[in-house]
């Protein structure tokens, strides 16, 4: 059975608390989307637009708390955070990411436009922090599965995106998802794969079919009316 995995975009730590709070006990890690504005259109917390035109990366007091250790991420000790990085420069910030606690960080091949120094960066992680850190490498539908592939031997896991248009939840689920899921899976068999983006009750069983590992989930699940039954009936599939 794949891990099923929560996806929050919040709009701010209130909002990100009142989620995690929904499906605390129900899984074991929720995924958060980290959009900064440039990466990707929408933005979410921490970032804030007035921290954007003031060159700071944030201001939020919630923010700044866990930064100084002064605080956690809510039900830190219940759940372990998978953050998803829609940001430019991400690997400029590790130590920010980091501090919030991630077990696991996702990385977009589109946002760091060289290939090689990706690579690179990713090696160069410290040991320490590999032990405790999964590193994951996203793919967008459109983007060649060759622009990955030089990163498969120092990752733990592909996250392939299943819209076009990330960023945003609800969107149409994209076919071609299932490409990078056959290459994947036929050249490179150990690999861990999750599919983020349009998975839902119709997408899912065929997600499971084409031998994913993890399935990230959003609307589907906080817009669904019944999370704990939506998750239950995800996790049955």
């Amino acid at each position: 059975m794949p891990e099923i995995i929560p996806a929050i975009m919040p709009k701010n730590y209130e909002d990100l608390k009142n989620k995690i709070s929904s499906i605390r006990g129900l899984v074991d890690t929720v995924q958060i989307d980290l959009m900064d504005g440039r990466f990707t259109r929408g933005m979410t917390w921490p970032f804030s637009k007035h921290d954007a035109d003031e060159g700071v990366f944030s201001s939020d007091p919630y923010f700044l708390a866990i930064m100084n250790e002064r605080e956690g991420l809510p039900f830190w000790e219940d759940v372990d955070f998978e953050l998803d990085l829609m940001v430019r420069n991400a690997p400029d910030n590790l130590d920010f990411f980091l501090k919030l606690g991630a077990k696991r960080l996702v990385f977009h091949i589109e946002a760091e436009g060289k290939d090689q120094e990706l690579l690179e960066f990713i090696e160069g992680i410290d040991f320490y922090i590999r032990d405790n850190t999964q590193i994951g490498i996203a793919i967008n539908p459109n983007t060649p599965i060759e622009n990955i592939l030089p990163l498969l031997n120092v990752v733990d896991f592909v996250q392939c995106m299943g819209i076009e248009n990330i960023g945003f939840q609800g969107e149409p689920f994209d076919e071609r998802v299932f490409d990078h899921i056959k290459r994947l899976r036929s050249e490179h068999e150990g690999i861990i794969i999750s599919v983020d983006g349009g998975v839902n009750f119709d997408t899912a069983p065929r997600l499971i079919d084409a031998g994913v590992d993890r399935l990230v989930i959003g609307s589907a699940i906080f817009k669904s009316g019944d999370i704990h039954g939506a998750i239950e009936e995800f996790k049955n599939l």
